[in-house]
């Protein structure tokens, strides 16, 4: 580029088709911000060797108008003499005056004197008539401390139509804070000059270079949109045979890029500086602890930061910049260079490097270099003695990923079956679970003695778990009576290991309960689990505690479920746990508590989620609940044939479990129910006959009856059936299933023509069904004419009554604002009341139609609007229908 007009010389043409050269692309993008920077007094381009500054200023040059004066200058390498650079600018800045020989000498002698060269400048761009922009490339290279005083001081005293652009590989020790403060200093960093992927592609397409997308991606990705690794990548893949297998083995040891990485940086930098990056380039990061450890010298952080600030292919992680890594292809440079020049200490540094992560808890990369350093049993015992910490914590498919990189040649290491059960659990591979479990439990005594009671506890803890999953309450028991009788002495790290095995305990235990026996103490076990795994910063844990919970409180009422289920699910997403397999209970009981309230479309988006969550396992617990929800789900939808395979399917996992599922009677007497419901009532009594089951009884089962009888029309049994769940005297699962056998009741009288007491029958389900608003069973029963029929004048349930027809006739109930909070609940009397408000009916109508006082309706009243927030009765029938305890439309 000519240092007059700024245009370039022969042989520069920006799109000349060299041969074996990539050809430049126009990067409007940058040159716009580059445009936008120029408007600043000052602008700064600070980017590593190779990031396409100075082809940036060439082609920002080469698009200003002939009105806009380009002084440009190159500093020479190593600016030892700075009188030299000062003579190089004055001369660029007569230039642009077209009087390049001025009034005054411009050669070097013994009295320079860098202030008054300075006022010269100023001198000579002052009163300019066209604007003027002073472009000095290579900055990096002035070596005087004096100069920079002396250029800061021009840059702050530019005339207003005079702009300056530097470029430098690395921050200058300029003093332009009052710039910055003005909004006058604009900068450009190496996150600028990047070549963004779509920049990748059509570099090489106009180097005539087809790659697939894969590929560009993978280049793009090694070389961080550096230009000159991007260019050298370019000039290789000319002409290559192979350009796929070249982009895939592409790093910084490739002879170009290393030779150019080699020139112009690692060479350049001071002895100390290159042996800290060559043997920390083992790390994938790096802090000055660590480097001070691999180098055996104090001082490593300083020298980060001033790579990091020079420039030098060294990124901060962390705002504290505490951790560095390297570019991926300077990195890959100088671990070839440590293999040439120190091949004997590589095992060595892997090795300090795995002790000193050991320590700081960074098990994941310990393990690595050690695995580096072939250092195959150690590896195996910091991975089997943190692994169980790190299941905790969800690295589940990190320990897979270590597992895979040890030999597969036959050499085994007892060490890891301890790891390959946890991995095999979490992917619901429970016999090889149980074959690696025998493997360890036959390997103790052969573990030394300080290693002995740590792995007794993972062994009694994966136990617990598997027993579990296999729904053994007794084995989960004994297994949990172990884990909470710790060692006599006990040390530090087995304490902490401890509180862990309490958690695990309390979850898998306060699991089997409420899964198993429907037990009380299992809500008390996961609660005490979720609070113990909050106080030991286990939030894996947590999660999983809360979203057993979700399933366990169900027996509380299904919004309270709901509130718990979301609770779990809320959480999980904090951490970016929202499809891991821990929080599928909480999706499933959730989907299912929509189900339950009519809202299927909301209901079935949660199954899918619930789906991925269990792509890898679906043992028999979770199956059962999850395909019972399914069939629920095609069952409030009508898809009979559907329910009945789900439902089946349940019965299936349920029957693989060691004890009885909580929700057993559920899923057998849906069955039966929905296949006497297909016309199969004759093979549903055959089972039902046949069954052996302690739930013979159960509310559910009599339900199943009910509805085979009203199959063979027989209402007068279906009525026997049910007697049994209204009057109280039958065990049932839930609510739900009184419900559920007061609409049975209330078909089986209207078939017998006692009309009044089959709408008494529906309003007493409707009473049951307002404060849960449980909505399936009317849907399942096929109650909907009978609903139809229902007078509304005569029901307190009018609002209920139409979401359910909504839900009848095709529609999805859906609740889109939360529930009041629990000390804001209404009560059922202020419920009734809360039913009239959207009708023209005054107080005393109200309390006439609920046999109540109009003393009474309007405390009742009152309290409405206190709990719903609002001043009047419109205010209220608006708050209500927000949160769902209305119909949003008008009562039928």
């Amino acid at each position: 580029m000519s240092p007059k007009t700024g245009k370039r010389g022969p042989g520069a043409r920006p799109h000349s088709r060299d041969p074996g050269h990539p050809r430049r692309i126009d990067r409007d993008e940058l040159l716009a911000g580059l445009d936008r920077a120029a408007t600043a007094a000052v602008t700064i381009i600070a980017a590593p060797a190779g990031s396409g500054k100075s082809t940036l200023l060439r082609a920002w040059a080469d698009r200003q108008d002939k009105q806009h004066r380009l002084a440009i200058v190159q500093v020479q390498r190593d600016q030892q003499d700075a009188q030299l650079f000062w003579l190089a600018l004055l001369k660029a800045v007569r230039g642009v005056s077209g009087d390049p020989v001025g009034a005054e000498p411009s050669t070097a002698s013994p009295d320079f004197s860098g202030a008054a060269m300075v006022d010269r400048i100023l001198s000579e761009l002052t009163g300019q008539a066209e604007r003027v922009s002073l472009v000095i490339d290579d900055v990096h290279e002035l070596a005087s401390p004096e100069t920079f005083a002396q250029l800061t001081r021009l840059l702050t005293n530019l005339p207003q139509d005079v702009h300056a652009i530097l470029a430098t590989r690395r921050d200058l020790p300029l003093r332009l804070h009052q710039l910055r403060l003005a909004g006058d200093l604009a900068e450009l960093r190496a996150a600028d000059l990047r070549f963004s992927e779509a920049e990748t592609r059509a570099l090489l397409s106009a180097s005539g270079i087809a790659l697939s997308d894969t590929a560009v991606a993978r280049l793009h990705e090694r070389t961080e949109g550096w230009a000159a690794g991007l260019r050298l990548a370019a000039i290789s893949l000319t002409d290559h045979p192979d350009p796929e297998r070249f982009v895939a083995e592409f790093t910084g040891s490739s002879r170009t890029v290393a030779e150019y990485l080699v020139a112009e940086m690692l060479e350049r930098l001071p002895q100390d500086v290159q042996n800290l990056l060559l043997r920390t380039s083992i790390l994938q990061r790096v802090n000055g602890e660590l480097a001070d450890l691999l180098t055996g010298r104090p001082g490593s952080e300083r020298i980060l930061l001033g790579l990091e600030d020079a420039n030098a292919f060294v990124v901060s992680l962390d705002p504290e910049r505490t951790w560095f890594r390297y570019h991926h292809l300077f990195a890959d440079l100088l671990r070839l260079e440590l293999r040439r020049i120190l091949p004997d200490e590589v095992r060595t540094l892997h090795r300090r490097a795995a002790g000193w992560l050991t320590d700081k808890g960074l098990i994941i990369e310990a393990v690595r270099h050690l695995q580096a350093a072939d250092d195959w049993s150690d590896a195996a015992a910091v991975l089997s003695d943190h692994a169980f910490g790190m299941m905790l914590d969800g690295q589940e498919e990190s320990m897979q990923t270590l597992l895979e990189a040890f030999p597969q040649n036959g050499v085994t290491f007892p060490d890891l079956s301890v790891v390959r059960t946890m991995v095999d659990l979490v992917h619901g591979r429970l016999d090889e679970a149980a074959a690696h479990l025998a493997v360890t439990d036959s390997s103790l005594a052969w573990v030394p003695e300080d290693r002995r009671y740590r792995l007794r506890a993972a062994i009694a803890s994966l136990n617990l778990s598997l027993a579990r999953r296999r729904g053994n309450l007794a084995d989960v028991i004994r297994h949990a009576e172990f884990l909470n009788t710790p060692p006599s002495v006990v040390r530090e790290e087995e304490f902490a290991l401890g509180n862990d095995l309490r958690v695990v305990a309390l979850m898998n235990l306060g699991t089997v309960e409420a899964w198993s026996l429907g037990r009380s103490d299992g809500v008390r076990h996961l609660q005490e689990g979720a609070d113990l795994a909050r106080k030991i910063g286990r939030p894996y844990l947590e999660v999983a505690c809360r979203a057993q919970l979700g399933f366990a409180v169900r027996l509380s009422g299904i919004r309270y479920a709901r509130k718990r289920c979301e609770e779990a699910i809320a959480l999980a997403e904090e951490h970016g746990w929202g499809s891991a397999f821990i929080l599928a209970p909480a999706l499933v009981t959730l989907a299912g508590s929509m189900v339950w309230m009519g809202e299927f479309d909301d209901a079935e988006r949660i199954l899918q989620r619930a789906d991925v969550a269990l792509r890898a396992d679906c043992g028999p617990g979770i199956g059962t609940l999850l395909h019972l929800a399914k069939g629920m789900l095609h069952a409030g939808r009508g898809r009979l044939r559907e329910a009945a395979e789900e439902f089946a399917t349940a019965h299936e996992l349920q029957s693989r479990l060691s004890d009885p599922h909580a929700l057993a009677s559920n899923v057998t007497g849906w069955l039966l129910a929905t296949q006497a419901r297909l016309g199969y009532a004759a093979d549903g009594r055959s089972s039902l006959a046949t069954l052996d089951s302690p739930l013979i009884d159960s509310g559910e089962f009599r339900n199943a009856r009910a509805v085979i009888c009203l199959g063979e029309g027989d209402p007068a049994g279906a009525l026997a059936a049910v007697a049994g769940v209204i009057d109280g005297h039958a065990p049932v699962v839930h609510l739900a299933t009184v419900i559920e056998a007061r609409l049975l009741a209330a078909l089986a009288n209207h078939a017998l023509g006692e009309l009044k007491q089959a709408q008494d029958g529906i309003e007493q389900a409707l009473e049951l069904a307002e404060p849960g608003r449980i909505i399936l069973p009317f849907v399942m029963t096929g109650a909907g004419e009978l609903l139809e029929a229902m007078p509304r004048n005569q029901t307190a349930h009018a609002a209920l009554l139409t979401d359910i027809l909504d839900v009848i006739h095709g529609g999805s109930s859906s609740a889109t604002t939360p529930p009041l909070p629990a000390a804001q609940e209404l009560s059922s009397t202020e419920r009734r009341v809360l039913r009239y408000l959207p009708t023209n009916l005054s107080r005393p109508e109200i309390a006439r139609e609920l046999s109540i006082s109009v003393n009474t309706v309007n405390t009742h009243v009152r309290n409405i609007y206190a709990k719903l927030q609002a001043t009047d009765r419109s205010s209220a029938v608006e708050r209500a229908r927000e949160l769902r305890l209305l119909a949003t439309g008008s009562p039928r």
